[in-house]
């Protein structure tokens, strides 16, 4: 299993000078998600989360990432344990357990969201607060185990209020930045294709889905293209911000899948038993693209373009 990375192995501060979403050069903020994700899942993901954490500080006026810092974005909502907030004007004071916090231990600072009477907010947490603990034990998976996620447990933590309920999810920034989870998905793909694409031998089957992977991966990458390029003509449409995500997002998914099944089909079970890197990147990929709700992501996709 792998250890999980030391903070400085992760580019943030190079993550925070990447183009914004919408900026005229969206891209080129995909193909570096693409490239970090291809060399190294984990670090990829964590560098996504920082580099979402600029953009959405950017999109609501609230403080951004400074250098030196490794922000999170720890904003899943499970039903149980919930995470509780009290606001005071600008500033709040968090309880409870966070679950799914990537990066936990490792990152400075996180965007998290918490409950209020009237929906769940969005806060700036410096987690070197005293009451902050990471829950020990909490992952079990082999895939993602690298990227410290933990639990975490808040007691009484002060916090800034970045955005009120519905300020974080209901822009199309939310959008933009569920292409950019997708863009890491398609690098981590491109890795996993790697050992196949460079495998020697002419054997046909081999051959044929030497081809296919090919075909998924770039029909994957123009999708994203074609969003990036959508993305910077016209970045305020909510409505067609959230389409574009969950298109860009099942292609991208397929493909990723394609990836991992043509590519154990073709190379059998040797590379997974025997290349410690690439059983790794497997195993990260299947997981990450689990952050992804599968048919309930297309169920949406379905409800917005049919009648």
């Amino acid at each position: 299993m792998r250890e999980v990375p030391e903070r400085d192995e992760i580019p943030a501060d190079e993550a925070s000078q990447w183009p914004l979403p919408g900026s005229g050069h969206t891209d080129a903020r995909w193909q570096a998600l693409i490239d970090a994700a291809r060399a190294d899942v984990v670090i990829g993901r964590l560098t996504e989360a920082h580099a979402d954490a600029c953009a959405i500080t950017h999109d609501l006026g609230s403080t951004t990432p400074r250098p030196g810092q490794l922000w999170g974005v720890w904003a899943a909502q499970p039903p149980n344990p919930v995470l509780h907030a009290t606001i005071h004007g600008n500033h709040a004071v968090l309880s409870g357990r966070k679950m799914w916090c990537s990066g936990a231990g490792i990152c400075t600072n996180a965007l998290v969201t918490a409950d209020i009477d009237d929906g769940a907010a969005l806060f700036a947490v410096d987690l070197s607060e005293p009451g902050v603990t990471v829950v020990p034990d909490t992952w079990h998976g082999v895939g993602m185990a690298g990227s410290a996620t933990s639990s975490v447990d808040f007691d009484d933590v002060p916090a800034t209020v970045v955005a009120p309920p519905g300020g974080y999810v209901e822009r199309p920034g939310f959008w933009h930045g569920a292409i950019g989870v997708a863009a890491c998905w398609l690098g981590a793909a491109q890795g996993v294709a790697d050992r196949l694409l460079n495998a020697p031998g002419d054997d046909l089957l081999r051959q044929a889905h030497r081809g296919a992977v090919d075909a998924a991966l770039y029909a994957a990458r123009c999708t994203l293209a074609r969003a990036a390029a959508e993305i910077d003509t016209d970045p305020d449409d909510l409505r067609s911000a959230r389409i574009r995500a969950r298109r860009v997002r099942a292609v991208v998914e397929d493909a990723a899948t394609r990836t991992i099944d043509r590519v154990g089909r073709a190379l059998g079970a040797g590379p997974l038993g025997q290349d410690a890197a690439h059983a790794t990147r497997v195993a990260d990929l299947t997981v990450y693209l689990r952050q992804s709700h599968a048919e309930y992501d297309l169920a949406d996709l379905g409800s917005l373009v049919g009648p």
